[in-house]
């Protein structure tokens, strides 16, 4: 078995040239790839609802969808979004090649190919999407909220503990899909003099539910890292913190606790592990003199009625 890969490693190779289909699958293979082939664009998307392949090889130039649209619409899928693309494009014109990237891909390789220098590409790239793959799963299991964007605005990736926490704030599966389109508004000003760093985003279908929005910055060629923390009406926090003489964490756990939510939902909420939260409710408890959530809800719920 040649060392460049594991029997694991799945290339999908879209081309509609069966010359090219029966050149490259042989050289994948022999290299130890398992190939997957797509004759059209629409047939590559088909094929990765099925099956996700650790990189994409795609001919630039086909009938019907070209390789630029197919790589947009790959790119749009949570599933393959972070497989890297290596377009395969006889088109050397500067122009042509920044296509390629803007759509998406990572590398190009000009007609006909170089298979040693193909095999350094794929080598290479497989690599950093490890490596980046890596990184993600760090950033899960320290509980990071994070997502990244591209510079035009469209999701690059998002830990899991960043969704849950905007779609649980949010009410709704569709979320993270508000956040990213108001993060891409507000990303629109970020060369302009005085941009802010920070930003509170509202969700218009429950305006009492917020998210805090830090830019990070930079973090490759066009990737922007932002952190997400949870919130809630200001107005309301402020009335329950001065009424009862609370830290802001506890006026936003004892918030939450009056809409209903559960200790789970408060920690995705608000970026907190479960044991935090216990902490938090432990001193409301204290300081309403209550003993338990249900009576703790009771009483914010009748401060913020009388507002």
């Amino acid at each position: 078995m040649s060392d460049l890969a594991l029997p694991r490693d799945i290339v999908l190779l879209v081309d509609d040239s069966p010359e090219a289909l029966g050149f490259l699958t042989e050289a994948l293979e022999t290299s130890g790839f398992s190939v997957l082939i797509a004759t059209t664009g629409q047939s590559a998307l088909n094929i990765v609802e099925r099956i996700t392949p650790d990189l994409i090889l795609l001919d630039a130039v086909m009938p019907g969808m070209d390789g630029f649209d197919t790589c947009r619409r790959l790119k749009a899928n949570p599933a393959v979004s972070q497989v890297p693309v290596i377009f395969m494009t006889g088109l050397t014109e500067t122009e042509h090649v920044v296509h390629a990237l803007e759509s998406g891909g990572v590398d190009y390789l000009t007609k006909p190919i170089n298979i040693d220098e193909l095999r350094a590409r794929i080598r290479v790239h497989l690599s950093n999407a490890r490596s980046a793959q890596s990184a993600r799963v760090a950033l899960d299991a320290a509980g990071r909220h994070l997502l990244a964007v591209r510079g035009n605005g469209a999701l690059h990736w998002s830990t899991p503990q960043a969704t849950r926490l905007i779609n649980t704030a949010a009410g709704s599966e569709e979320g993270l899909d508000s956040v990213v389109r108001q993060i891409a508004g507000w990303m629109a000003g970020r060369d302009r003099p005085g941009f802010a760093r920070e930003a509170t985003f509202a969700f218009s279908e429950r305006a009492e539910a917020r998210l805090h929005v830090v830019f990070l910055g930079a973090i490759g060629a066009d990737e922007y890292l932002f952190r997400i923390t949870g919130g809630s009406s200001r107005a309301d926090d402020a009335v329950l913190r001065e009424h009862f003489s609370l830290t802001l964490r506890e006026s936003e756990v004892l918030l939450w606790i009056a809409k209903g939510k559960s200790n789970k939902d408060i920690g995705d909420i608000l970026g907190l592990s479960s044991r935090t939260v216990n902490k938090h409710l432990e001193q409301i408890y204290v300081k309403l003199g209550v003993e338990n959530r249900a009576s703790a809800a009771v009483k914010a719920a009748t401060v913020l009625h009388e507002v």
